[in-house]
């Protein structure tokens, strides 16, 4: 019977109404959390949410986005004089260019048998015996002959294997690192375009003019809106060292970032720069960038190969962007958020109020207030009502069958 009685007040109570009490706490310490804990909301929202994030805009995060890059510089290499043709790959690029700061060339090279290097695994040997023939050493340079030569002028031997004779690691003669290549520029053209407001191609600010883009160099400060930089300031931004880069070679990100309040006009929609290596910089053999080419051409006949190992600077371009416009729909939403976050004031201060300040049973006992049935009749609204705010009623009123209050302090 009791379980019922549960179940049917469970029930009963689910029905219940509950509204807030005001009640004025006359607490100078209370009062002094209360309106800096509401200062550090509405300051929080007006400041940061709708200010600084523009929450009161719609916004746009995924652009869509092309890239256009180009190099230019030219530096002298012995009695040679090098263009963007030579070091530059591929000339006119997309959002990866990268340039040649150094070169490991091995000229002359023919299909023919030579010994493999000493340094790949079990290519050394004492005879015949040693060398498998038909066997590829994926490590290596060939197939194996399956004879044991000398190699090449020294008085030790290894595998003889069928390969573009001379092998890289014995011939390849390393050149000079391009030190002017740091004065090298490369263009970035980019075009953006958000589909979600249909604003594209952005006109560039009135600097961007051809004579200005035939003299400028790109400089956070000095000129911003300039898209030409030296791979020196590159290099610098990305803090690198361009000696060190001309040695090993890297990879460094170029960071365009499109930040477009579109409630102005849209040429003020200017894009900034960041600069960082994207490669590893220990001493691992993937650390830095190489890649390798040959240029091909026949003599007498016969068809020979220069090979080239390049170390140099791969720019990749990565653009990100994002635009707001204003919106009713989340300025009604972020507004609403706000008001109803500064409840959250009253919260914190009825938490430390019923908990840690003294008397807080008085207070307590002041707060909730369980009211079971109210009829219409005036003299126990009038006596409900003194109860309810805390006076002292003049007397309570004659209960009758159809004039019934219950009051229960909680």
């Amino acid at each position: 019977m009791g379980l019922l009685e549960f179940i049917k007040d469970y029930f009963l109570g689910f029905w219940d109404y509950e509204t807030p009490k005001v009640m004025v706490v006359k607490n100078k310490k209370l009062g002094v959390i209360y309106r800096g804990v509401q200062f550090l909301v509405i300051t929080y929202f007006i400041w940061y949410v709708f200010i600084s994030q523009k929450a009161y805009q719609d916004s746009e995060t995924r652009p869509e986005s092309s890239v256009y890059t180009k190099m230019k510089g030219t530096a002298l290499q012995g009695d040679h004089i090098l263009d963007m043709v030579e070091y530059v790959r591929p000339s006119e690029g997309g959002d990866v260019i990268s340039t040649i700061l150094r070169r490991e060339v091995t000229h002359n090279q023919r299909q023919g048998t030579c010994a493999e290097h000493f340094t790949v695994p079990r290519a050394n040997c004492s005879k015949d015996a040693d060398c498998i023939s038909g066997e590829v050493n994926f490590d290596g340079n060939g197939q194996r002959t399956g004879r044991c030569v000398p190699y090449y002028n020294q008085t030790f031997k290894t595998c003889e294997i069928q390969t573009w004779c001379p092998i890289e690691g014995y011939a390849a003669i390393w050149e000079p690192a391009l030190a002017e290549a740091i004065n090298f520029t490369v263009y970035i053209k980019n075009a953006i375009h958000f589909p979600k407001f249909k604003v594209g191609n952005i006109k560039p600010n009135k600097r961007n003019g051809q004579k200005y883009l035939n003299k400028c160099h790109y400089n956070e400060k000095k000129h911003p809106y300039c898209p030409i930089f030296r791979l020196g300031y590159i290099a610098e931004q990305a803090r690198e060292k361009f000696s060190e880069l001309c040695r090993t070679g890297g990879v460094i990100g170029v960071f365009i970032n499109w930040k477009c309040d579109l409630d102005l006009d849209p040429s003020e929609c200017t894009p900034t720069y960041s600069f960082r290596r994207l490669d590893l910089r220990k001493n691992l053999p993937s650390s830095g960038y190489n890649f390798r080419f040959a240029k091909y051409y026949s003599k007498d006949g016969e068809e020979f190969r220069t090979l080239i190992k390049a170390f140099g600077i791969r720019l990749d371009v990565i653009v990100h962007g994002h635009a707001g416009r204003f919106s009713i729909i989340p300025t009604i939403i972020n507004t609403v958020t706000a008001m109803t976050s500064v409840g959250i004031c009253s919260i914190i201060c009825d938490w430390i109020m019923l908990t840690f300040i003294d008397k807080n049973d008085i207070y307590s006992d002041r707060k909730f207030d369980d009211l079971i049935q109210i009829t219409n009749s005036s003299s126990s609204f009038d006596y409900l009502n003194s109860v309810v705010l805390g006076q002292k009623p003049k007397r309570a009123p004659r209960m009758g069958p159809q004039d019934r209050v219950w009051e229960t302090l909680v």
